[in-house]
């Protein structure tokens, strides 16, 4: 096998602890995702990174490649022409995110004594891509545009090195299982792996027509094209445990690709839709819209989306919760299948090694060889201090949306189960505070959303001790209080709502006396081991005016805080503000910016009548979007200061795409509009609705309750908005409040 140098990634390291503690395995990149712009695809459990000519170029780090549940079933994948690298036309993915189609060209083609044998730009190749059932399926079609004959060689080199997630991030392993010899057909390859855990992955590599020569790593096919002639090439790169079909074809091809196109476009027709008079706004929406569906997998309980691509590309209850919370107003169904997964997976017994405790909710699921050996503690991991609050937050927020009672009594026990950790296990000190301290060595040191090694700490730097209680987690399990009290008088349980109730109260109260700080003009970022204040202005504080924990004669002088200079740049609040001793804007969690950390914030904002600062924090989000790929916000990007004619500086390793970030537009364009819904009412509420300055106009379609909808527009004049229904179906009316 034989690799192009040039080529070879620099290695790319994932962020430095976000959800896992293999930190000390992590090397700095010398070239980000960013810059190489990769082209993702994602179905089910399958996720692919390719580079812009379609290639999967392997080198020590990179992420490039097909993986199946955690592992790289295809590592290398190479293609070439008479020997040589094509040259890229344009590379380009669907609106939809369905397929990626890559256009090429041939280069100066030459002899071994020097002599012109093919010029260039006369041979095209359009690679055209997509995964469908853990299968990745391409269509190679290469056409002669000379006036004469031409006698083309491709070859196409790969390789499978099984490779755990986790490695590719940058951990060592001493030991690995054994790589099988390849099994060679006529038109087909089986590459086998087993593992240490005895499981055997398998990755088949099936060719239309037959390849003229075959081995282990590579296929070689030699097409006579006449003028403007097109022979096409098929290709099925199958990964699992099982076999691949042995003939690919045409018509597996495009049947696949429609079923692709159709699922798509079948589940993000549930969601209302957005238009405005902004078109580049458009495109944005639309590229949030498609990459939090490619997200989404389905589960046995109903859709869920998947975290990000390349890292997190699996289940995480923190990401999902508040992904399904941005995306609620828009389609509850994502709601139904998060919290139907989550309480399908509740911990209900002591685990020190998956930091489980009774009634918490999940943080994460792994399937790769490593977590099923246990070598990451990951395998079904529970290390998250704000996810079981988040779980009671969300059932709320969906009873409040749907007025499903049905699906909330069947949530019940599970929503009892989550109160009874907090009280039992998040308390640990009985102060009325929730705490995270991990039971595992191997676990993660932070267990908030902020999960780096030094993401809490004092003013003068020195890290937090624990047990540490962060200020957000407070506000969400307020808002869990308060919550489950509202379901609980819906169930027909008062007494038990008169006691969350008085739970919540007395959380505030509390809350008030211990987190804000009055020098600061904000809430400290945490309390640590010793109840001592983090005294740090943080984005965190903004989480509690998403909630309302926050008194409203503390809202003016937070949202003062979080708009500063110091804080926001120009495009977002940083996570820390730049007067903080551990302020570094190219930090992970130590003043850059992250999209859905500044979506809650902006809904946090409008909750308390700020939406104007609401839409400063949109209209920053939205210029970023405006210099990036595709309209796509990374997970996050550093927190340097916004300049004129210049964009945002790009996080190395950020995860593209991600569902909170993908959902992140969606969020604040609900905060600056104020929507609202009354399922017992039939109503859709327009609170005091803002603009943000780049939009004249907004078109909402399908704005449903329990199969009434309505279409509504909304119009800038002067400084109003003027709210008009278009369109309805059903029993469904529109209240505009000013």
């Amino acid at each position: 096998m034989h690799r192009v140098s040039a080529e070879t990634i620099p290695h790319t390291p994932a962020p430095s602890s976000h959800r896992t503690p293999i930190a000390q395995f992590f090397i700095p990149a010398a070239a980000s995702l960013q810059e190489r712009r990769p082209r993702t695809l994602k179905h089910g459990d399958t996720f692919a990174v390719f580079d812009h000519n379609g290639d999967a170029l392997s080198g020590p780090g990179s992420p490039e490649g097909i993986f199946h549940r955690d592992t790289r079933h295809l590592s290398h994948l190479y293609l070439t022409i008479d020997g040589a690298r094509p040259m890229l036309l344009s590379s380009t993915l669907r609106d939809d995110n369905a397929a990626l189609t890559c256009d090429l060209t041939n280069p100066d083609l030459f002899d071994p004594a020097g002599r012109l044998l093919l010029g260039h730009d006369l041979i095209h190749l359009r690679r055209s891509r997509f995964l469908w059932n853990a299968t990745c399926f391409e269509r190679l079609a290469v056409r002669n545009f000379d006036d004469r004959p031409q006698r083309v060689s491709i070859e196409i080199v790969f390789e499978a090195d099984f490779a755990d997630l986790f490695e590719v991030r940058g951990a060592q392993r001493e030991v690995r299982g054994r790589l099988h010899e390849p099994e060679i057909g006529a038109d087909r390859v089986v590459l086998r792996y087993t593992g240490l855990d005895r499981r055997t992955r398998t990755t088949a590599l099936a060719f239309d027509p037959a390849p003229a020569e075959l081995t282990g790593g590579s296929a070689r096919f030699t097409f006579e094209l006449g003028p403007k002639e097109t022979r096409p090439l098929f290709l099925e790169i199958r990964c699992g445990e099982d076999q691949p079909r042995r003939h690919p074809s045409s018509r597996a091809f495009f049947a696949g690709l429609r079923d692709a196109r159709r699922a798509l476009r079948a589940s993000s027709s549930r969601a209302a839709s957005i238009a405005g008079s902004n078109e580049i706004f458009n495109e944005a929406v639309r590229r949030s819209v498609s990459d939090l569906y490619m997200l989404i997998t389905d589960t046995p309980e109903g859709p869920y989306p998947y975290a990000g691509i390349p890292w997190f590309s699996t289940v995480f209850g923190r990401d999902a919760l508040i992904t399904a919370l941005e995306t609620l107003w828009l389609d509850p169904a994502i709601a139904r299948g998060v919290l139907g997964h989550l309480a399908a997976n509740q911990a209900t017994a002591l685990d020190d090694a998956a930091d489980a405790e009774p009634g918490k909710i999940l943080h994460e699921v792994r399937r790769g060889e490593m977590a099923e050996l246990g070598e990451v503690p990951f395998r079904r991991y529970y290390g998250s201090i704000d996810s079981t609050p988040l779980f009671v937050m969300l059932a709320g927020a969906y009873l409040r949306r749907t007025g499903d009672v049905v699906t909330l009594r069947r949530l019940w026990p599970s929503i009892e189960a989550a109160l009874g950790w907090i009280e039992t296990y998040g308390d640990r000190d009985g102060d009325g505070f929730v705490e995270y301290g991990r039971r595992t060595a191997e676990g993660l040191a932070n267990q908030g959303w902020k999960d780096s090694h030094d993401s809490v700490f004092h003013r003068d730097g020195t890290l937090a001790r624990g047990p540490i209680a962060l200020a957000e987690v407070q506000a969400y399990v307020y808002g869990a209080w308060q919550a489950a009290a509202e379901v609980a008088r819906r169930l027909g349980r008062p007494d038990r709502a008169a006691d969350y109730d008085g739970r919540a109260v007395a959380l505030r109260t509390a809350f008030d006396a211990r987190f804000f700080d009055d020098a600061l003009g904000t809430y400290v970022l945490a309390l640590d081991g010793d109840k001592r204040p983090c005294r740090v202005r943080s984005s965190n504080a903004g989480h509690a005016l998403l909630t309302g924990i926050a008194y409203p004669e503390r809202a003016a002088a937070v949202a003062r805080t979080l708009m500063d200079a110091s804080s926001f740049c120009g495009w977002g609040v940083r996570t820390i503000a730049s007067s903080e001793a551990r302020y570094n804007p190219m930090s992970y969690h130590n003043g850059s910016v992250w999209p859905h950390d500044n979506a809650l914030i902006a809904a946090g904002l409008a909750r308390y009548g700020f939406r104007a600062e609401a839409a400063r924090i949109f209209e920053g989000l939205f210029a970023a979007s405006t210099y990036i790929d595709l309209r796509r916000l990374p997970e996050l990007f550093c927190g340097f200061p916004r300049q004129r004619t210049r964009g945002p500086t790009f996080y190395p390793v950020a995860c593209m795409p991600q569902a909170w970030a993908a959902a992140a537009p969606l969020f604040m364009l609900q905060a600056c509009l104020g929507v609202g819904f009354d399922p017992d009412e039939f109503s859709v509420t327009f609170d005091q609705p803002v603009l943000p300055a780049f939009l004249d106009e907004v078109l909402l379609r399908n704005l449903a309750i329990d199969g009434a909808a309505v279409d509504v527009a909304l119009r800038r004049s002067g400084p109003h908005v003027v709210v008009d229904a278009l369109d309805r179906s059903g029993p469904i009316r529109v209240l505009s409040r000013s």
